[in-house]
């Protein structure tokens, strides 16, 4: 197994991602803020695109736990690599800082769609796909 890490931000707004070539998959973690967990969890599998069948694009499911609210960011990973390398895509997603401020939020997906885009580039020049 080939394992990738990357990290955007610091301190409690750094977010941390991992990803797993499982085959011809990816398995991907993202965790970040003060209690890194498993908030939801998405299994994104690529198809052609509904609107035009010549261009990708991938259905997404997604599991959340009660309470938390992290399926908008394990949906939009998974659905998004899915469709970037064709392959099935799960992600686990997780952060949190106790009572966020608006600002805390928009720091914290700031550096999730950073984490995001270095994983992105990082599986492709290590070939991973």
């Amino acid at each position: 197994m080939k394992i990738t890490q990357y990290t955007a931000g610091d301190g409690i707004y750094a977010v941390e991602a991992a990803a797993v070539k499982c085959g011809p998959d990816i398995s991907v973690c993202i965790c970040g803020g003060t209690h890194p967990h498993i908030g939801a969890s998405a299994l994104g599998i690529p198809r052609p695109s509904l609107r035009d069948p010549s261009k990708p694009s991938a259905s997404t499911s997604v599991f959340t736990v009660v309470g938390h609210k992290e399926d908008d960011l394990a949906k939009q990973a998974a659905e998004h690599l899915a469709t970037s390398f064709g392959c099935r895509v799960s992600v686990q997603a997780g952060l949190h800082i106790d009572q966020a401020s608006r600002r805390d939020i928009e720091l914290l997906w700031a550096n999730y769609e950073a984490v995001l885009r270095s994983l992105e580039v990082g599986l492709r020049a290590s070939r991973i796909e």
